[in-house]
């Protein structure tokens, strides 16, 4: 079964980095070396890795993401992630956008009144990749293709993926994050926030509010769920919108610090480099492959 996906994501991702599908809301990733701790952000989403290994990094915990265990996040959280990978064996994964709309219907079918109460809600969980889901990713792999299977195929089988998800050995984790309750929502929603208005500024006692928490109530439950305070959770997201803006927009360092809500550019080359390690043009030259989106193919 893996040698099949393996052949079909070299097929659909034939360059490094992240590449289209036919599907909006399916992309593949390819690494052809092996990448040291970098941060990245990931949306909320289903990471399935066919070849190679990764590991992801947030505050003391490690996720594994393999041929073994496939990674969701259910609120997008900038962390950081290691690749094994070799040109010989390519690390080759697809990721699946979540559509809280089709996921919401999902958890009404599957949960009565009567259920038994969810797990307790998580941001992010590596979870064991079962036979059932595997075999609904080669099926979405298959028909993604070809335009035709990809066009009518292709959503029913993100559906299915998303109920394998749902009812997997964490599936009660995964919908209890998606329950539109509790402080984990509120937080979720501040979250989503963020990622929408991260170029203005974002005071975090409105943030506080929005969440419907004091502030030093809304800093405990904020970093419960992402790890991290609002004000780093705010720096990281702008830094890594930066990075990509360099990467695939051809930006200057001087044009994405303030795209992305920086004024001083000083300022902004400072942060970034403590952040990353690196200068905006070292880092910009350094991954510009491992960061490429590139169209269908």
């Amino acid at each position: 079964m893996f040698d099949e996906m393996v052949s079909l994501i070299g097929d659909l991702a034939p360059n490094e980095g992240y590449t289209r599908s036919l599907l909006e809301d399916v992309c593949f990733m390819r690494s052809n070396r092996p990448l040291g701790r970098t941060p990245v952000i990931y949306e909320p989403s289903i990471v399935i890795v066919c070849q190679g290994h990764k590991r992801g990094y947030l505050a003391d915990k490690v996720y594994f993401y393999d041929k073994q265990h496939y990674l969701v996040l259910s609120v997008p959280l900038p962390f950081s992630t290691e690749t094994e990978a070799s040109p010989q064996e390519p690390l080759l994964a697809v990721t699946i956008s979540l559509d809280r709309t089709v996921l919401s219907e999902l958890v009404m079918l599957l949960d009565s009144p009567d259920s038994p109460p969810h797990a307790a809600p998580e941001g992010i969980i590596s979870t064991p990749l079962d036979a059932s889901l595997a075999d609904t990713t080669l099926r979405l792999l298959r028909a993604l293709s070809s335009p035709q299977e990809a066009k009518i195929l292709g959503p029913q089988l993100v559906r299915e993926l998303y109920y394998r998800a749902l009812v997997g050995e964490r599936g009660g984790a995964i919908r209890a994050a998606l329950v539109n309750q509790g402080h984990f929502a509120n937080i979720a929603r501040v979250l989503q926030r963020i990622h929408l208005d991260y170029p203005q500024p974002l005071p975090i006692d409105i943030l506080a509010s929005d969440a419907g928490l004091s502030v030093p109530a809304f800093h405990k439950h904020f970093k419960v769920v992402t790890g991290t305070s609002p004000l780093q959770y705010i720096k990281s997201v702008r830094l890594n919108q930066a990075r990509l803006l360099m990467i695939r927009d051809n930006m200057t360092a001087a044009s994405a610090a303030f795209r992305v809500g920086y004024e001083s550019p000083s300022q902004f080359n400072r942060e970034f480099r403590r952040f990353f390690d690196r200068s905006p043009g070292e880092e910009a030259r350094e991954m510009k492959a491992a960061f490429s989106l590139l169209p269908p193919v």
